[in-house]
């Protein structure tokens, strides 16, 4: 059997799926990942195996609506850490803070609870995808609102041709991603 590297077998289960969901996207699915145990498992893995050691330890994940809850909530549990979710406007019951982000057409805004971190927590901030950045960032904006410490960002599928990796680096948040779409 040939070996393969992990980011290689992720990145065989990722699906591309043309013009969607506008004419001209590569939209890269990561529902293929999650469906099969074997891969579920070499992914959230993959992501644990880095978390575990003492000094990439978060005290806390945070995970960005929707697809970085099913990342976000398991590698938490794997690293017995608490899980704080990240979500859109008017989805949080309690007290929260907000931050708008803009997107190609218009803005968006998420919200925490305001009780979500304590200050300087080291979070980690997680979602399925970096495509502008503008959803992690304002996540980051979020957690530092509230006194906590992004100690990085991570993510499945990085898109580098859209530039958020960049911008998010820019912004000093170190990041870590498993499989890089550059050029695809």
């Amino acid at each position: 059997m040939q070996h393969i590297s992990v980011n290689q077998y992720l990145r065989e289960h990722i699906r591309t799926v043309s013009d969607w969901p506008a004419p001209g996207v590569q939209f890269r699915d990561i529902t293929p990942l999650l469906q099969e145990a074997k891969v579920f498992r070499v992914l959230i893995d993959a992501f644990v195996h880095r978390y575990m050691d003492s000094v990439m330890r978060p005290d806390v994940v945070a995970g960005l609506d929707a697809r970085g809850f099913i990342l976000g909530a398991v590698v938490a549990y794997e690293l017995n850490v608490g899980f704080v979710p990240i979500r859109k406007k008017g989805k949080l019951p309690f007290t929260t803070v907000e931050e708008t982000y803009e997107l190609e057409y218009g803005s968006a805004t998420v919200e925490l609870h305001t009780d979500a971190v304590k200050p300087g927590s080291r979070v980690l901030l997680i979602d399925d995808l970096i495509a502008t950045g503008g959803t992690m960032m304002a996540g980051k904006k979020l957690l530092e609102k509230l006194g906590a410490h992004v100690m990085e960002g991570a993510a499945i599928v990085d898109l580098p041709e859209l530039g958020g990796s960049e911008k998010l680096k820019a912004s000093g948040l170190p990041l870590f991603t498993l499989v890089d779409f550059a050029g695809h």
